[in-house]
């Protein structure tokens, strides 16, 4: 028996080569472990079609423990394992990342024999051996992104009574909406550890937990054939790379949350025309709502412009004629919405001193496209020798030459026409479990058009600098940090009260770091001066986007508005550094009060808003550690009180922003 120990970032690894010559996780945490050797405890589980599981296993994603160690190597900032039986190699993926307790995992699967075989299941992260208290799963949905909730194992029908069970905890996405059900993580919380996780695609994804020989597993991966009709053959030589995965370790929930933020800021795409966080205004929601016109337009722009928005952005409807949905797909100015030209309505835009956007769905196709016929069937997602229709649009195929050639000059005509430099990317349907053009299986067709699809779109940032997309799928259905890899926002709803929009928006720092994360901000008429301040304190430290009314307000309620505008230009700077954490836990949809708060080098701040309940709320937060605690932004009638605790009073249907200057704000951080 050979062990193998590393220490990174707080992180311990634990390893060992049994007497059978197999590599052997016996620990991944914050705290060194008893060395418990287990056969079973693989790095990663790869399923061959043919092959046979060495367990009883039931849907689990078990007994493969046919590899054997080849060999290791490691860097300050790496670790790689390599593994092989007759047919295959793996090589097994640790990234690690300077100051933050995380790690990345993936593998990559080498067919070394002289035949071509099948992959069924291709793991990216396992981990055994830890207790569970709670688990955390993060369901989504339209307009209801981001709700948490906490179960014992036992509310999940996960009990322990014997040595194993063929029950696993299962969460899967199948489909080109990668969080229409549940974000891609999750956290096992126990007595000594938060672990947090998260899989990084823009597809199809599974993460599980069960147990097995009396000790729990986590394993985390893209498709698979059983879950999502994924299945992948190699040829002698051929490599597959499986999807990435992470996983952070902290001692409690915020902390847990604050490492992934850390982590996430790695891997996140940021434009260099994007890093001043500037302010959009979006003609869409509760605004024009997909029927622009060079009329209605100006008066509009002019409102944006003055309330202090620095991107405008217009919307769905600019191409059709009527009825939008399903003719989309030909991208043509429709002459009838502007009269001398949609080129001086953009034209206006930068007098205003605003850059243009626009608004696109490139993915689709509207059945009743005018150029419809121009495209084979091979251009579109293909089940059954029928085109996959889905909510009245065709599914494009982004491995096809002629589908991103069009698209290419789709992008190239409005940047060189219009000057255009801001993309709204939209995606309103879902292409499901695949396609079988060109593919081993549909899930095969769709994981490589959703790696083609984000290649496509990097190219575009080779042809145009600086070029800022937002990324979009109804609202938050792709909120996936593959995609944010490539994107600089996310779309975190399509939620247009500000009620949901209220917890969405603070519970997005557990999913998305705050200064890629797009909250509506929609003033309307009837609103009070204090719904309209919330509107504001819900993407205070986040990225506002405006629309709603704003070119119909009075003249008081514009002010609340701007007022609040110029207040988030005042402190965006500190965003791309502030860390979220929640002093009274994760927020709910029907909440009285939803707090969040975020922490800086010298500062933090905490948003506070009531929608309902009680005038006043203590919040659990030690008053001793900051030398100044004072309001920043509020409307008429907030008080702030501090004794050991913070005490805050707000009107109903209003909001706080709060700073507390850290007592070490003084101190030399070099």
């Amino acid at each position: 028996m050979k062990y193998l120990d590393f220490y990174k970032n707080g992180i311990y690894l634990q390893f060992c080569i049994d007497d059978e010559n197999r590599l052997l996780i016996n620990h991944i945490g914050t705290e060194k472990s008893n060395v418990t050797e287990n056969k079973f405890f693989t790095p990663t589980e790869v399923f061959v079609t043919g092959e046979n599981p060495n367990d009883h296993h039931g849907a689990k994603h078990t007994g493969n423990n046919l590899l054997k160690y080849e060999s290791y190597y490691e860097n300050e900032n790496e670790l790689v394992f390599v593994m092989n039986n007759s047919k295959i190699q793996v090589t097994q993926h640790y990234d690690f990342f300077e100051n933050i307790k995380a790690i990345r995992s993936y593998a990559t699967i080498k067919n070394i024999s002289n035949e071509k075989i099948g992959l069924e299941y291709a793991g990216s992260f396992c981990l055994y051996g830890f207790e569970i208290n709670k688990i955390w799963l993060c369901h989504n949905a339209w307009c209801r992104e981001l709700q948490w909730q906490t179960y014992s194992p036992c509310e999940l029908g996960y009990n322990r009574i014997n040595s194993f069970s063929t029950k696993r905890i299962a969460v899967s996405n199948t489909g080109t909406w990668s969080t229409k059900e549940y974000m891609p993580m999750g956290i096992i919380e126990n007595e000594s550890e938060c672990i947090f996780w998260q899989i990084e695609n823009n597809g199809s994804w599974n993460f599980e937990i069960s147990d097995i020989q009396n000790q729990n597993y986590l394993k985390l991966s893209g498709p698979s054939e059983q879950d999502n009709g994924w299945w992948k053959e190699l040829n002698p030589g051929e490599v597959f790379e499986t999807v990435k995965a992470a996983i952070s370790f902290e001692k409690n929930i915020n902390g847990a949350f604050g490492e992934m933020t850390k982590y996430r800021r790695v891997l996140a795409y940021r434009s260099e025309k994007d890093t001043e966080l500037p302010v959009i205004f979006n003609d869409y929601m509760k605004c024009l709502n997909a029927d622009p016109t060079t009329e209605k337009e100006l008066a509009v722009i002019d409102a944006a412009a003055k309330v202090g928005a620095e991107i405008y952005c217009m919307d769905a409807g600019w191409y059709a004629d009527g009825t939008w949905w399903e003719t989309v797909g030909e991208w043509k100015v429709c002459e009838n919405r502007f009269k001398n030209g949609m080129g001086k309505v953009f034209d206006y835009i930068r007098q205003k001193g605003m850059r243009p956007g626009i608004w696109l769905e490139p993915e689709v196709m509207g059945i009743n496209c005018p150029i419809l016929d121009k495209f084979t069937d091979d251009c579109f997602f293909m089940r059954h020798e029928k085109k996959v229709i889905d909510h009245g649009r065709y599914h494009f195929d982004f491995r096809n030459k002629k589908v991103t050639d069009f698209l290419n000059g789709v992008i190239d005509g409005l940047i060189n026409d219009y000057g255009i430099e801001y993309f709204k990317f939209d995606y309103n349907i879902d292409g499901g479990v695949g396609t079988e053009i060109d593919s081993d299986s549909f899930g095969d067709g769709l994981m490589e058009h959703c790696n083609a699809y984000l290649n496509w779109v990097d190219g575009l940032y080779s042809r145009h600098p600086g070029l800022i997309i937002e990324n979009c799928a109804s609202g938050g259905m792709r909120m996936d940090y593959k995609s944010l890899s490539h994107f600089s926002m996310q779309s975190l709803s399509d939620a247009t009260d500000y009620k949901p929009t209220s917890v969405i928006s603070a519970m997005s720092g557990t999913a998305v770091i705050p200064e890629q994360a797009q909250v509506w901000v929609l003033p309307m008429r009837t609103h009070t001066l204090d719904e309209i301040s919330l509107n504001i304190v819900n993407a205070m430290f986040l990225r506002p986007v405006i629309s709603g009314e704003t070119h119909l307000l009075s003249d008081e309620q514009f002010a609340v508005l701007k007022g609040g505008i110029d207040f988030y230009k005042s402190i965006r700077k500190e965003i791309p550094k502030l860390v979220p954490f929640y002093p009274l836990g994760t927020a709910q949809f029907g909440d009285d009060w939803v707090v969040c708060a975020f922490s800086g080098e010298k500062s933090d701040y905490i948003c506070v808003k009531r929608l309902g309940g009680s005038e006043s709320i203590e919040i659990p937060l030690d008053c001793s550690k900051y030398e100044n605690i004072e309001s920043m932004y509020q409307t008429n009638n907030c008080t702030v009180k501090t004794d050991k605790n913070l005490h805050i009073s707000v009107p109903c249907n209003s909001g706080i922003v709060i700073r507390m200057e850290k007592l070490n704000r003084f101190t030399n951080l070099s």
